[in-house]
């Protein structure tokens, strides 16, 4: 799936020069965390968000004068980054504390690249443009939405035991955490027993159970626990 498969097409935006007051109410009463910024051509210039407007001088949670967060923080603070605070807190519009380094992708990215980017950046939407112009949204709540809507893999056709342990051995074989022997995988009447020694790690454990329970028309996965072996002191 891409952009355009998911995108909120719908886009809530506002200008530059609007003052942070209508910023604060169009996302009060829009019930929206964050708005692309447009200029009059309707190009992308920014993004708008809640964290943008938390530290203000009208509500009192300005950032300190002496600086915020810890000693040390203080002492590497630099007057360029007091200077952003100031007008963070103290801005009259929009312009003065959007964000200008908005990540954006096109309308044929792929879903995974874009759930690369919102986990990586650390932010929650990133805007569609098409030409510099911004046509759609998608959020990490369309991202939910799409997981929500998407169909549970069917069996294949014709998918018996062994072409089911097959497909479980090809995944696992890409997989630099997977530490099981092919004898440690049975699969019978499409029940997938998995042999664990029992000094393997439970995450490792846990995402071969998962491996397992993605194989289409798998009817459940058991998992068998056998002592560690010990090894001879010398």
């Amino acid at each position: 799936m891409r952009a355009m498969d998911i995108m909120t097409t719908q886009v809530i935006t506002i200008g530059p020069d609007a003052t942070v007051q209508e910023l604060a109410a169009l996302l009060s009463e829009r019930a929206i965390s964050g708005v692309p910024v447009i200029d009059s051509d309707n190009r992308l210039v920014g993004v708008a968000t809640e964290g943008d407007l938390l530290h203000r001088t009208e509500t009192g949670t300005e950032y300190p004068t002496g600086r915020r967060r810890s000693r040390w923080l203080e002492s590497l603070a630099s007057d360029r980054e007091l200077a952003r605070d100031y007008v963070k807190s103290h801005g009259r519009k929009v312009s003065d504390i959007m964000t200008r380094g908005v990540v954006t992708v096109s309308e044929e990215t792929e879903l995974a690249d874009i759930a690369n980017l919102l986990e990586t950046g650390r932010i929650k939407r990133v805007p569609v443009l098409r030409d510099g112009q911004v046509i759609g949204i998608v959020s990490r709540a369309n991202l939910v939405r799409a997981l929500s809507a998407a169909p549970r893999v069917p069996a294949s056709e014709g998918d018996d035991d062994r072409s089911m342990r097959a497909k479980l051995l090809a995944e696992l074989s890409g997989q630099e955490w997977a530490r099981l022997w092919a004898a440690d995988i049975i699969v019978r009447d499409k029940v997938v027993h998995l042999w664990f020694s029992s000094d393997q790690p439970a995450e490792e454990r846990h995402a071969m159970r998962v491996a397992a329970e993605n194989l289409g028309g798998v009817r459940r996965v058991e998992q068998h626990l056998v002592p560690a072996p010990v090894l001879p002191a010398f």
